[in-house]
């Protein structure tokens, strides 16, 4: 039997980047999927990759995470589909990483809260119903940018940060309801990354230099199968943590 068998996942920004390689992790666990984002095409050709290579269902819906509204529907359709959410996963985050901070706009701002931390309190308060009945789990994403304190991140950092108090109090409130809720902070290579390579080459040599194992975390094999455990019974005694996983950890749970 595999660790999440017939489990339902939502994975927010599940088409691309390290959403997918989750959503990949999570179906190679035996969990059907609800993948978001913003882009279709790349929903569904995510899907047909999953569902041939793993077997299970995907469910794809474009949403905005920023949007109340849109996500309650994400969430409605979910147990329409499936009947039951037994797993979140808060991936999804926008940003104008590499502006300073004085180069701010209230709009630069504003896109990195909305479309995280709105983003993960609306999914999270929507869920909790559905996680209750499962005895579910929440897993969040922040970062080491909130963390460390990251050059030309202040938004993406105060979002992610915002994102980690978030998750703190949500394990305090919901454990009596059977809900665990953790949070990772990744750094894998992913198209994303490679693209903030080319663009900010001196913040990328200083944040690789500054991981002990001198390599970025692949996003199925490393954080993938962090969350897989986090959101299996075998994690049934881990909630409020915070899992560092900045360069890959050598940890295969």
């Amino acid at each position: 039997m595999k660790r999440l068998q017939d489990n339902v996942t939502i994975i927010t920004g599940g088409g691309k980047g390290i959403g997918y390689g989750l959503a990949e992790a999570f179906a190679e666990e035996g969990s059907n999927l609800v993948i978001t984002g913003r882009t279709e095409s790349r929903l569904l050709a995510a899907k047909e990759r999953l569902e041939a290579q793993y077997g299970v269902e995907v469910l794809p819906i474009v949403a905005d995470g920023a949007d109340e509204e849109a996500i309650k529907s994400v969430v409605a359709q979910a147990v329409a589909k499936f009947g039951k959410i037994n797993t979140l996963v808060n991936n999804a985050q926008v940003s104008k990483s590499g502006l300073p901070l004085v180069e701010h706009s209230r709009e630069d701002f504003d896109l990195a809260i909305y479309s995280g931390l709105y983003a993960a309190f609306f999914y999270m308060r929507e869920c909790h119903p559905y996680l209750k009945e499962s005895h579910g789990s929440v897993i969040n994403f922040a970062s080491g940018a909130g963390l460390f304190g990251k050059l030309g991140q202040s938004s993406y950092a105060a979002a992610k940060e915002g994102i980690r108090g978030l998750s703190r109090v949500a394990a305090a409130e919901w454990g009596p309801d059977g809900i665990r809720v953790n949070v990772i902070c990744p750094l894998a290579m992913t198209e994303s990354l490679q693209q903030w390579r080319e663009q900010f080459p001196d913040l990328f040599e200083k944040t690789i230099q500054g991981i002990p194992l001198g390599r970025f975390a692949d996003p199925k094999e490393d954080i993938g199968r962090v969350a897989v455990f986090l959101a299996s019974e075998d994690a049934h005694y881990v909630t409020g943590e915070t899992i560092t996983l900045q360069g890959g950890s050598g940890l295969r749970p």
